[in-house]
């Protein structure tokens, strides 16, 4: 009999076959199958579906509406161990376009003790993905659609996305790749350039890779090196750490500058949870650096300017990011390119649940039309 991991090879086997015909033809499941899985801003529906499907598969004595024990019915199961336990690896094997943590921590899918039913009102946006999630679980529930033949939809529509996917980035970065023999951009064309990709949709996450791609360019050059980042969803509580970024001197492992990121403005609420970390930090922090997007206010920045004497020598200062970043190419105007490039490395590399897809298209767009301006 199949386990689980073999029941997901079967399913990628029967929908790698041909990508071009859909396994369904039920048009109604098709465009639910369709939508849930191509809502890139919430990946949740996908995950949850797969992990149901998988469930009811391997048991077919189950509830595919019932992925959690807390129900207390003989056919519940845990929708959250099969989505850990079997989904992670099979996303992250065949690089598969969805989040890399399970469905069962979002928000609206936490702490749900009902099966998951047409009535129940989930949490979330958009709430067309969970209304099409739910009725496609009614539908393997009610015999509609068998959840082989599901999953195997699902799969086919997440390896279409993600041959689509890699073929946009191919040309884009063929696009680049023309222009290698172009003069450099400039300093203010590159601080341009980043500041339109700021300005785009959910790009909390640039903050961080502005300052960690200064230190990957000139890391070596000032003796000091980047420690690596933590995810972007993990709290500092989770992951122990003092901030965003945090800088170590090259051959020592205490850190000494630790930059905190703020898409607001930096309060003086903040500047004490600073002190507390500063105090409670196993060595010496030198510098603990807050970069903003918004505006500083006056207050907040003698306030903070004040932690020098209170800590015996660490420094505490808010920065403006783009000025951080502007400051920073002029200084090192000569590794302007190593800096740029830094960045579209830290860009591509994260997770589409940090830096979205059309996020990392949309810098190397940007990148691709400033340099053609040069």
């Amino acid at each position: 009999m199949s386990n689980p991991a073999q029941i997901l090879e079967q399913a990628l086997s029967r929908s790698s076959s041909n990508l071009t015909a859909p396994v369904l033809d039920d048009a109604e499941v098709l465009e639910r199958t369709e939508y849930v899985c191509r809502c890139l801003s919430n990946r949740a529906g996908v995950r949850l579906l797969m992990a149901c499907l998988l469930a009811k598969i391997d048991r077919p004595d189950v509830d595919p509406r019932k992925p959690y024990t807390e129900i207390g019915d003989p056919d519940a199961f845990s929708g959250r161990a099969y989505d850990e336990a079997y989904i992670t690896h099979f996303i992250n094997e065949h690089n598969l376009p969805c989040n890399t943590t399970t469905a069962f921590l979002t928000p609206a899918l936490r702490n749900i003790d009902r099966p998951l039913t047409m009535d129940v009102e989930l949490v979330g946006r958009p709430r067309q993905l969970y209304v099409y999630t739910l009725q496609l679980l009614e539908d393997v529930h009610t015999g509609r659609v068998s959840a082989k033949d599901l999953l195997a939809e699902v799969i086919r529509v997440l390896l279409v996305m993600r041959n689509e996917k890699a073929e946009r980035m191919a040309t884009l970065l063929a696009g680049l790749r023309h222009a290698e023999d172009a003069m450099s951009l400039s300093s203010e064309a590159i601080v341009k350039l980043i500041e339109q990709h700021l300005s785009c949709k959910h790009s909390s996450r640039l903050p961080v890779l502005i300052v960690a791609a200064a230190y990957q360019a000139a890391g070596e050059r000032i003796g000091e090196r980047l420690l690596p980042l933590k995810r972007h969803t993990a709290a500092d509580k989770q992951t122990g750490a003092l901030g965003d970024v945090e800088i170590c001197l090259v051959n020592e492992d205490s850190v000494v500058t630790v930059y905190e990121m703020k898409m607001k403005r930096v309060t003086i609420d903040d500047i004490d949870r600073a002190l507390q970390k500063v105090a409670a930090a196993a060595g010496h922090i030198h510098n603990y650096i807050f970069i903003t997007t918004d505006l500083i206010d006056d207050n907040v920045r003698a306030y903070a300017a004040e932690a020098y004497e209170k800590t015996s020598g660490t420094e505490i200062a808010i920065l403006d990011c783009i000025g951080f970043l502007r400051h920073f190419l002029h200084f090192f105007h000569r590794l302007r390119a190593d800096y740029l490039n830094a960045y579209q490395t830290l860009v591509l590399a994260e997770p589409d649940s940090a830096v979205s897809q059309p996020l990392k298209e949309a810098f190397l767009a940007l990148r691709q039309a400033a340099e053609a301006e040069v």
